[in-house]
């Protein structure tokens, strides 16, 4: 059998590495110990340091000692007890029913385990800590990588203190960097230079590289700029192989993930997979299972180079890449949805209000589920530890009502999590609105404000909270406003939507910029606390004109800190019968157009729909005029209406001198000709004031 591909890869890797003697000197002690004197190694560092390498180089030193060992990237399992159990399995060749810790313990030496992007597991941690780390035999290192240094939680228990020993990595000093350089084959006259501007940072050194595979007679010239990786990667974008090469490093930055099929989407090209196969292998470009995504400094850096160098093809990739999670979102069946919203929400994270609002990392990491027997009394639990008895009472009498609507939030395991409570307030009774001070509130508010119209429907967000960290910003925050959106584009007929803060002054930035506006009239107080509501009348602001908005704001060239206060008239709300009066009067105008610039038609949905919300009175009214042509040329289809279809062609298409005329030339008596045009045009209102609803369906 030919040697294994893997073989050649892990003895580049390994000829490649440099440096890091303290920290292999640590390894190489403990694993020659007969008994271990620490079970646990952390190495952490921010991204790009070399934590990968080190942990692949502790597995070549474990090879040299016939020591075990079995590495597990974290960015490739859930954050469960159960998906990290049948990762170690997998990583050990053990069949599912085996048991990792028989295994380890029928070794007779060392064995070692190391868990890279630790970080990713953060929701585990616990359970890392308390349950799997103590169920191992005592012949078990285990090394965590991380970005970040161990949670207080270890340093404080007296019993770790003792068997855990971390390693801050830092970056390259000079001689490991020209050690580096030189494996590299980067000339050595460049190398004071390279040194200069990298100052050792292992990834700076790597973009050095890949910047002399590109152009091996490039003189390296150092910018001054004291960003190093951010010189680096401009750079480097102005090495690579040719202009499609260039567009498809600027999707891999801008999506967060890349696949094959979306990059042949996004450039618009039949076989994407020579591109693909070029990201793959650049140095700061990650695979996962889901597909591509560069190193984070590289992501960055790379977006923002985009929209200072090419606003126009930065918004235009935006346009495709939302083009594109629409046509999924469509397609993909209800479970699946709330990842390919994130991916979508994932386009706003340069904003600087967004950013600070949204756990990136861990999003989407979490399971949205519906309401399961006995999480009743979990989920109420978690409303009185944050909010207490008296909103936990009605969390459960929401459930009980309108159980249907439950969003329940899991992690590791079963247990519920945290939870979002839609409840319906159209199908709210008067006895569930008098129980509920913010229901009655916010229904109160519409009946003053925003009466709903036969076949709409509203919304009040009415529990929302993670079990830990409450409303604050944390992974399980942000599948909840996943979960938000989620809603707001798949519920027919939405006509508004409340959503309830304990702290609405932190959100009013967020808030802001996703156009929910502040409605102290549905504020509310139960159990001595008083929460803020905010709100959105998705008739005056449809699901579509919405996300043009949220993307109009993030490709501005300048991104927007502070939204612009919104600029145009307020759409017009009518109810049915202000409806068919003012299609009426629009039939009447119809001959001359300068008549319909005053009706209200102008600022409904129907029309705004198809123009926006800035569209001069002029193209306004020549889209209500084929609005109007179109209704009445439907009237042909069916016999019953064709008559009616008649009376008002010769009335308002093409009309005649007089309507006494028109019944001659239908050879009509006129009696009958005013009931046709009678019927006709209740018939056009009706299937206006249809398209008027429709517009609200997703």
């Amino acid at each position: 059998m030919s040697p294994r591909l893997a073989g050649r890869l892990n003895a580049a890797r390994h000829f490649r590495f440099v440096g890091r003697a303290s920290e292999q000197a640590l390894f190489e002690s403990a694993l020659a110990e007969a008994e271990l004197s620490f079970h646990l190694l952390y190495v952490f560092g921010p991204g790009g340091v070399g934590k990968t390498a080190l942990l692949r180089e502790f597995v070549h030193l474990c090879e040299q000692a016939q020591a075990p060992a079995h590495y597990i990237d974290a960015r490739n399992i859930h954050p469960t007890p159960e998906s990290f159990s049948s990762a170690l399995r997998l990583a050990m060749g053990l069949a599912p029913r085996d048991s990792p810790f028989e295994a380890i313990a029928s070794h007779p030496g060392h064995f070692v385990i190391l868990i890279d992007t630790y970080e990713m597991l953060a929701s585990l941690d616990d359970w890392v800590r308390e349950v799997f780390l103590t169920e191992l035999p005592e012949n078990t290192l285990v090394v965590l990588a991380s970005q970040y240094p161990p949670s207080p939680v270890w340093r404080a228990d007296p019993g770790w203190q003792t068997l855990i020993r971390t390693i801050p990595l830092r970056n390259l000093s000079p001689q490991e960097s020209r050690a580096y350089l030189t494996q590299c084959q980067v000339p050595a006259e460049q190398h004071r230079a390279v040194l200069d501007f990298t100052h050792g940072h292992p990834l700076a050194l790597s973009l050095v590289t890949d910047v002399f595979a590109q152009r091996h007679n490039v003189q390296f010239r150092p910018e001054d700029t004291p960003d190093v990786v951010s010189t680096l990667l401009e750079q480097f974008a102005q090495k690579v192989p040719g202009p499609a090469h260039r567009a498809a490093l600027e999707v891999c930055a801008l999506v967060r993930l890349t696949t094959e099929t979306l990059l042949a989407k996004m450039l618009d090209v039949a076989d994407a997979h020579e591109l693909f196969e070029w990201l793959r292998g650049l140095s700061f470009v990650e695979s996962g299972p889901e597909g591509l995504f560069p190193h984070d400094l590289t992501r960055e850096v790379l977006v923002a180079d985009l929209r200072w160098r090419n606003p126009d093809w930065y918004t235009e990739l935006h346009r495709r890449a939302r083009a594109t999670y629409t046509a999924r979102l469509q397609q993909m069946p209800g479970a699946e949805q709330p990842r390919v919203l994130f991916d979508y929400i994932f386009l706003h994270r340069n904003n600087l209000i967004v950013r600070p609002f949204f756990e990136w990392q861990g999003s989407g990491r979490g399971t949205a589920d519906t309401l399961r027997t006995g999480d009743e009394t979990t989920l109420a639990a978690i409303v009185a530890q944050h909010e207490g008895k008296e909103s936990a009472d009605l969390a459960a009498h929401w459930m009980a009502r309108q159980p249907q609507g439950m969003v329940v939030l899991r992690q590791a395991g079963p247990q519920p999590v945290g939870l979002l409570m839609p409840i319906a307030l159209h199908q709210a009774s008067p006895d569930d609105l008098a129980l509920d001070p913010a229901a009655r509130a916010a229904w109160e508010y519409l009946e003053c404000h925003a009466p709903l119209r036969p076949g709409e429907s509203a919304t009040h967000f009415r529990f929302w909270m993670a079990r830990d960290t409450y409303q604050d910003v944390s992974s399980l925050q942000s599948l909840i406003f996943v979960n938000v959106v989620r809603h707001y584009l798949t519920t027919p007929g939405l006509a508004f939507t409340f959503f309830p803060c304990a702290d609405p002054d932190f959100w009013a930035p967020m808030f802001a910029y996703a156009d929910l506006a502040r409605i102290p009239e549905a504020d509310f107080e139960v159990g001595g606390r008083r929460y803020g509501v905010y709100g959105h009348d998705w008739r005056a602001v449809s699901p579509t004109a919405w996300l043009a908005l949220l993307a109009e704001r993030e490709t501005a060239i300048t991104p927007q800190v502070t939204p612009p206060r919104p600029t145009p008239e307020p759409l017009v709300i009518l109810s049915e019968p202000e409806f068919a009066l003012v299609v009426r009067e629009a039939l009447h105008a119809f001959p001359n157009p300068n008549e319909l610039r005053d009706n209200p038609l102008l600022r409904s949905r129907l029309v705004v729909d198809q123009v926006g919300n800035q569209a001069p009175p002029a193209k306004r009214c020549a889209v209500l005029q084929t609005l109007l042509t179109e209704a009445v040329e439907s009237l042909q289809k069916t016999p019953r209406d064709a008559k009616l279809y008649r009376a008002l062609y010769h009335t308002y298409l093409q009309p005649a001198p007089t309507q006494e005329q028109a019944a001659e030339l239908l050879d009509l008596p006129f009696s009958t000709f005013r009931r046709h045009l009678k019927a006709g045009i209740i018939r056009v209102a009706e299937i206006l004031w249809q398209k008027e609803l429709g517009g609200l369906d997703k």
